[in-house]
């Protein structure tokens, strides 16, 4: 038995290595993928394209203004004359942000008499609108305390700070959950393309009449894949550590277990779609059709939390929603399984029942 199943390994290997196309596919497309959505894939708002307008004119108004150009967070492109030059940038797009400082500012600060500071946002993007007042009025905020607005001690002193993340970078959050979905991506083509492969190139009845049993052959075809998916990992985990700078603190071990368990699942649904494709475009179609839907719903773009109810359910049969908490939180909190275990023991359970429909399927439809 091991004897069949070593030699159908080499076999699958010297198919799979002896493409270049394969080859870079397997190998150069993650990390390719990984740098690319690790720079695009972000929700930092930085370099806001903000236009003043300064109609106080002193030396307060100035240093305001200033506390905004020093920032990374505003790029001032103009300072006009008047409010309705102001909204004809907001309303043709070429700014995100107006500051209106009007007349009297600077002598209201001097003579301790409150005073106001108007901010006005293109709201059409929610969110860059959203986090760039929350900047603005941080900003602002700092001014008044720095001109004496510390002096009136509130009632509540709150002082936050982030664990984990101190610096809230979303790359920190991101590129692991990017690691995921490649790890997905390619486990499923592969696992689901290999198989459709031999029945369309008229192989698979070859294999058929060989001694080799259905068991072996389905270890044969999914073993070769798991090895490079294990590859895939170390190359991209050591690119999102070293190129990217992401805190690794959890341990090694647990995160190659944690990918083993995910594996079981993604080849597993592989398996699936290979049962059920006569070609290898229908099993590229079907291969996307889980996809898309599993990024989606699996917290890597947006929070479970927020979606309906029956989405929420369906979340619980997608084997990337376990594997997103596991990595984030190996790579950032530094978490083991005293914390981890529930998504390990689901993502184990769900990893034999996908694997074990599959194989059972496959083998019967070999029979």
């Amino acid at each position: 038995m091991w004897e069949r199943i070593y030699r159908m390994l080499i076999k699958e290997f010297i198919q799979v290595l002896r493409d270049p196309r394969m080859r870079f596919l397997v190998f150069v497309t993650p990390v390719v993928q990984l740098i690319i959505f690790g720079y695009a894939v972000t929700t930092d708002v930085e370099h806001i394209k903000t236009v003043v307008l300064d109609q106080d004119r002193s030396s307060h108004s100035r240093a305001l203004e200033q506390r905004f150009t020093s920032s990374r967070y505003f790029d001032v492109l103009a300072r006009v004359e008047s409010p309705t030059r102001l909204q004809e940038w907001l309303d043709r797009g070429e700014a995100i942000m107006a500051l209106h400082i009007e007349r009297g500012f600077g002598e209201d600060l001097e003579r301790g008499r409150p005073t106001a500071v108007q901010t006005l946002v293109d709201g059409t993007d929610s969110n860059t609108g959203t986090v760039a007042m929350a900047y603005a009025q941080r900003i602002i905020a700092d001014y008044s305390m720095s001109q004496g607005g510390e002096a009136v001690a509130p009632p509540i002193d709150l002082r936050s700070r982030a664990w984990y993340n101190p610096d809230l970078k979303s790359r920190y959050y991101n590129v692991p959950g990017v690691i995921g979905v490649l790890l997905l991506l390619t486990s499923l083509l592969l696992t689901s393309m290999a198989v459709v492969r031999e029945r369309e190139i008229g192989t698979m009845e070859q294999l058929m009449v060989t001694p080799i049993r259905p068991l072996e052959l389905i270890l044969g075809k999914t073993l070769p894949f798991v090895v490079i998916s294990y590859v895939d990992v170390v190359l991209v985990t050591v690119i999102g550590v070293y190129w990217f700078d992401v805190p690794i603190r959890g341990s090694l071990p647990l995160l190659f277990l944690g990918a083993g368990l995910y594996l079981m699942s993604t080849i597993g649904v592989g398996l699936f779609i290979s049962t059920i494709s006569q070609t290898q475009q229908q099993a590229l179609m079907s291969a996307f059709f889980f996809y898309l839907p599993a990024v989606l719903l699996s917290g890597f773009m947006f929070p479970i939390e927020n979606m309906p109810g029956p989405a929420q359910w369906i979340t619980y049969l997608n084997p990337l929603r376990y594997f997103l908490v596991i990595i984030r939180d190996l790579f950032l909190k530094g978490v083991g399984l005293e914390v981890l275990w529930p998504e390990y023991l689901a993502q184990a359970l769900l990893g034999l029942l996908l694997l074990g429909f599959s194989a059972a399927r496959f083998r019967k439809r070999m029979d």
